[in-house]
């Protein structure tokens, strides 16, 4: 499937958020920070699937 660049750009912006918070959580596993941080990583993944599918559903280029 052809994307276009906005939808490039959403996305590794929130791979970017992902895995700067997984990183954390895997440098300090056991803290309690690291956990949160890894919960909010799976949110940030949900958030991006919805952001992504958003997008689909409204660009004509994409679409």
């Amino acid at each position: 499937m052809k994307t276009c660049r906005r939808f490039d750009a959403i996305r590794a912006e929130f791979e970017r958020d992902v895995s700067f918070l997984r990183g954390h959580a895997e440098r300090h596993q056991g803290s309690a920070p690291a956990k949160t941080r890894w919960k909010n990583a799976v949110s940030v993944k949900r958030n991006m699937a919805r952001a992504l599918n958003t997008h689909l559903a409204r660009c004509p280029e994409c679409g």
